[in-house]
């Protein structure tokens, strides 16, 4: 069966060494083929049947050119009976072999189903400092890459190893029954074909691995030019660009030449070796017809079976390559779902009332490094309570530990010390997804799906309304420019809503929190990079929504959070100064103060 094509983007399955330990860990995928099971036995079954089919033909063929008739029981088979049950064997070991396709392919794309769905599952129930640690690409690589090589081996690499043992086990014994001194002389060369194809395959291996990092190198300046293409026109250097790629592709090119010579080597040496094993048998054979040994049939049936033997050996190496590959991308899939999740749930939900908050936060002395730092304690004993409605402003320099806070607040992370309350409970006696589903977040660099502009507004509540939804860009500020639109609030926004302006992307971003009707809400440098008409329209959007509503704003722009009820400043992740904006620049060399006429100088 041919092989599924894996995206030049992705990077393929590396191969894993045969122990006992990684065909253990292979067994994973057993998990998945055992609710499918009486289909995968099935398949088996019609291994065996297609096999045994596949290996009867050269025996009829044997008696219908010697034209022996013979007896099964009392029954004398003709030559005619016999050219009539090698066309019924030929009609039987399709629909075998159909039926073995048809039912692997069933177990295949039913089990690699039901695995994708865990994997991303259990990718999206991991903690923060997990996606830290990982690059996008490769957990991409985990669900696609990998799990597609898992699905080879279930629908076809397990299939045909199996096949290809029966064909060689059953092969070597019908042609030591015919002919052992033929088998004695078939089987001398097989030692040196295994000691060359194993030296010429180890380097081709290493060939290919070279292929393969160039042309990840490669992918990875054209990544790096096509997301930079701003910088590369601005500067001029399209000729640079061309140059380092065109540098890289020749690198490829090169190694893709010199792995090609030696597979055309080796190719033509094996078929050198295979042909001239048959002529050296045929030659011996011919030798054995005229002593009267053999016939010429049975030299056929002799031939056929050992062209079976042989065509086994030859796809073996490749077959346990691709077995090899299987190991390495299941050990890489089990690493994955053995990995330490949040205690998030992953269906639909509805808040429990007895998780319900008020809207009371309290940081208690919480101290704070991030696991891949241990060494750089971001927090430092930090102390601050917001009131239920209050709206409480975070500022600092950079580096203060503002966007730390509000990771602690939504437990992306837990803090290494302290303790942080919601209505004066431990933060950890509330299950994750009841807490986060009463929060929502407005980020300064706002993600939006590749969907539609009202896709993205019902990501704040996917059970909501059409009203709702437009009563939400409303008070957002979003509806008039969303109508503005031909196709309006189903108007695709683009990768990233690349088709909308930085202040059309904050709205939508608000009226997916108005929808969600949280009752914390986190503002996150929500107008830092707008212009003064944008910040003027998000921030009368961000006033509807901070309505009524325990508020936690980040601030950059100090003019925006004037009328905080609580200005919390921080510096090196400690809590230097608290109060209201007029108590604040009241204090002589305060930081707060400093920073307003940084910003006064700055406009």
């Amino acid at each position: 069966m041919a092989r599924r094509n894996i995206p030049d983007n992705i990077e393929e399955s590396p191969k894993l060494n045969l122990s006992w330990q990684s065909i253990k860990e292979a067994l994973l995928i057993f998990k998945y083929v055992r609710p499918h099971r009486n289909a995968f036995i099935s398949g088996l079954i019609f291994i065996a049947l297609s096999s045994a089919c596949g290996m009867s033909f050269p025996y009829l063929l044997q008696k219908l050119i010697d034209s022996h008739a013979f007896k099964i029981g009392e029954h004398l088979v003709t030559t005619t009976t016999i050219a009539a049950i090698m066309i019924g064997i030929l009609i039987l070991q399709m629909v075998f072999s159909f039926m073995r396709i048809y039912l692997f392919s069933i177990v295949g794309e039913h089990a690699v189903g039901d695995m994708r769905k865990d994997v991303y599952s259990k990718i999206l129930a991991m903690q923060m400092d997990f996606f830290n640690q990982h690059r996008v690409g490769e957990l991409s690589s985990r669900i696609t890459a990998d799990v597609s090589q898992i699905q080879d081996a279930v629908t076809s690499i397990f299939a045909d190893i199996l096949r290809s043992i029966l064909t060689f086990t059953i092969g070597i014994v019908l042609i030591l029954s015919i002919s052992p001194r033929l088998t004695l002389l078939m089987l001398s060369v097989i030692p040196i074909n295994i000691i060359i194809g194993y030296v010429f395959n180890k380097r081709v291996r290493a060939l290919s691995r070279g292929v393969q990092d160039e042309l990840a190198q490669s992918g990875v300046i054209v990544n790096e030019t096509l997301q930079g293409i701003t910088s590369v026109k601005a500067f001029s250097n399209e000729w640079f660009e061309i140059g380092r790629y065109s540098s890289s592709v020749n690198k490829i090119v090169k190694l893709a030449i010199k792995s090609g010579r030696f597979s055309a080597f080796f190719v033509s040496f094996m078929s050198f070796t295979m042909f001239g094993t048959i002529g050296l048998v045929v030659w011996y054979g011919s030798s054995l017809m005229q002593q009267g040994v053999l016939t010429f049939g049975s030299m056929t049936e002799f031939v056929l079976y050992t062209a079976f033997v042989g065509g086994t050996m030859a796809s073996f190496a490749g077959l346990v390559s691709q077995f090899q590959k299987t190991l390495g991308a299941t050990q890489r899939v089990r690493k994955l779902l053995t990995e330490i999740t949040e205690n998030v749930i992953v269906t639909p939900l509805k808040l429990d009332v007895n998780f319900k908050l008020y809207g009371t936060v309290k940081f208690d002395n919480i101290s704070f490094s991030y696991p891949s730092r241990p060494d750089i304690q971001v927090l430092n004993k930090v102390n601050v309570t917001v009131n239920k409605g209050e709206q409480v402003a975070i500022v600092g320099p950079s580096g203060a530990g503002k966007s730390t806070l509000v990771s602690l607040l939504l437990r992306f992370y837990e803090p290494d010390a302290g303790t942080l309350y919601f209505d004066n409970k431990d933060a950890s006696s509330i299950p994750l997804t009841h807490l986060r589903k009463q929060m929502a977040l407005v980020p300064q660099d706002v993600f939006l799906f590749g969907g539609t502009i009202y896709d993205n507004i019902a990501y704040g509540n996917p059970d909501a309304t059409v009203p709702q939804v437009e009563d939400a860009a409303r008070k957002a500020n979003a509806h008039d420019f969303i109508t503005g639109f031909p196709e309006g609030y189903k108007t695709i926004v683009g990768e990233r809503g690349i088709q909308l302006s930085g202040g059309q992307r904050q709205r939508v971003a608000i009226a997916r929190a108005i929808l969600k009707d949280p009752v914390i809400l986190i503002l996150d440098e929500a107008t830092s990079s707008l212009d003064s008409e944008s910040e003027a329209l998000v921030q009368e959007a961000l006033h509807n929504l901070m309505k009524n509503r325990t508020s936690l704003v980040i601030a950059h722009r100090l003019s925006t959070i004037r009328n905080a009820d609580k200005i919390v400043v921080l510096e090196n992740g400690t809590v230097k100064e608290t109060g209201t904006h007029d108590e604040l620049v009241s204090i002589d060399e305060g930081l707060y103060k400093h920073l307003s006429r940084l910003q006064i100088m700055d406009v």
